[in-house]
C-alpha cells in the first residue's frame, strides 16, 4: 500500500470505530430515557424514544456496511479485522437494545393512562438504573480500550439476573394481592424481562471488546444468579391503598 491509500483504510477504519461509539451513545440515551419516561410518567418522552428508535436502526445499517465494505476492499489482518468485526457485532448489539428500550417506552405509554403503582414503578427504576449503569461503563471501556472495565460488566452479570428475580418475585406477589393489578403488572414484567436483555446485549459488547482489544476470548461460563428455591418465602406483600 502507497501512503495514501495507508492513509485512507486507517480513516475508514476510525470512522467504523466513531460510528459505533456514537450509536452507543444513542443506545444509552434511549435506555435511560425509556427508564425516565416510566418513573415519571411521561408520555411525550415515551412518544420520542419510540420515534428515535429509527436512528438506530439506520446506524446499525450504515456501520454493517462500511465494516463488511472495509473488509472485502482492504482484507484487514490481526487487531484490524478485529476492530471491523466487532463493529459488526457491537452495531447488532445496540440495535437490539435499542429495540428493547423502544419496548419499554411502549408499555410506559400504557402504563401512563393507568392507575400509578409507585412501589413497582421505583423497583423498575433501580433495575433501569443499574443495566444503564452497565452499558455505559462498558461503552466507555470500548472507546478507552480499558479491557479491565469491560471484564468487570462481564463479571458482574449475576447482578442483573438478581434483581430480575426479585422483582419478579415482587410483581407475582402484588398481583396474587390485588388481581385487578394484573394487567399492570403484566407490562412492567414484560419491561424487566426486556432490561433483564439489555444486561445481556452490555455482557455481549463486554466479550467483544475483550476480544477485539486480547484476540482472545473471554474464559468461563457467565456469572448467574442463583436459580429461586422452590420453597422460598415469597416477596412481602406490597401495601395495595389506592389513595
Amino acid at each position: 500500500m502507497n501512503q495514501h491509500t495507508v492513509k485512507a483504510y486507517g480513516d475508514e477504519l476510525n470512522q467504523i470505530t466513531a460510528e459505533v461509539a456514537r450509536m452507543g451513545g444513542l443506545a444509552e440515551a434511549q435506555v435511560a430515557d425509556a427508564i425516565d419516561s416510566v418513573a415519571r410518567r411521561d408520555i411525550a418522552l415515551a412518544r420520542a424514544v419510540v420515534e428515535r428508535d429509527l436512528k438506530l436502526d439506520a446506524l446499525h445499517r450504515d456501520i454493517e456496511k462500511k465494516a463488511i465494505r472495509l473488509i472485502a476492499l482492504r482484507q484487514p489482518v490481526a487487531s484490524d479485522l478485529r476492530k471491523a468485526l466487532g463493529a459488526i457485532k457491537m452495531a447488532s448489539d445496540l440495535e437490539r437494545t435499542g429495540d428493547l428500550a423502544k419496548n419499554i417506552a411502549k408499555r410506559a405509554l400504557i402504563l401512563a393512562e393507568a392507575q400509578p403503582m409507585q412501589p413497582l414503578t421505583r423497583s423498575i427504576e433501580r433495575m433501569g438504573r443499574l443495566v444503564s449503569n452497565r452499558l455505559r461503563d462498558v461503552l466507555d471501556a470500548y472507546t478507552a480500550s480499558e479491557i479491565d472495565r469491560a471484564v468487570a460488566v462481564w463479571q458482574t452479570d449475576d447482578e442483573v439476573d438478581e434483581h430480575y428475580n426479585a422483582l419478579f418475585r415482587e410483581l407475582l406477589t402484588y398481583m396474587m394481592g390485588d388481581p385487578r393489578t394484573i394487567g399492570a403488572c403484566t407490562h412492567l414484567l414484560f419491561m424487566a424481562k426486556n432490561l433483564e436483555r439489555i444486561g445481556d446485549h452490555a455482557t455481549n459488547i463486554a466479550e467483544t471488546v475483550h476480544y477485539e482489544i486480547t484476540g482472545d476470548e473471554i474464559l468461563g461460563d457467565r456469572p448467574r444468579a442463583m436459580p429461586m428455591a422452590e420453597d422460598e418465602s415469597p416477596t412481602p406483600n406490597l401495601s395495595t391503598d389506592t389513595h
